[in-house]
């Protein structure tokens, strides 16, 4: 059986509604998506509580926004996936985190690049 994650991807007025009900709302970048995420939202998984992912657009994205919330809908660990709302707030920001994570990637792959050179 195959599922289509993108099914996961829902309105603003949705994920509002959503949240309203008690899903942990929690946004980033996930631009790129990395096993990071993926380890840090297992994190934030409640149990029996719906995990609802505000995708954040950061300054110089690599990939749209809409292509970063279908690859963030396909964990398994993610209920709901929104664009990020000026009306919707989230219980926890991970921006923060992935403009590390994304200064992280770019300064291995810089050093891999070197190294085989």
């Amino acid at each position: 059986m195959t599922v289509d994650t993108r099914t996961k991807i829902v309105s603003s007025a949705e994920a509002g509604r959503i949240a309203a009900e008690g899903a942990t709302a929690v946004s980033g970048y996930f631009d790129p998506l990395l096993a990071g995420h993926a380890e840090r939202l297992r994190e934030l998984k409640r149990s029996g509580v719906p995990l609802l992912v505000l995708i954040a657009d950061p300054e110089d994205p690599i990939l749209p926004s809409r292509a970063r919330a279908e690859l963030v809908a396909g964990l398994a660990v993610v209920d709901y996936v929104a664009e990020a709302d000026a009306g919707l707030f989230p219980h926890v920001r991970l921006e923060g985190e992935d403009l590390r994570r994304r200064e992280d990637l770019i300064a291995h792959v810089h050093a891999r690049q070197s190294a085989s050179s």
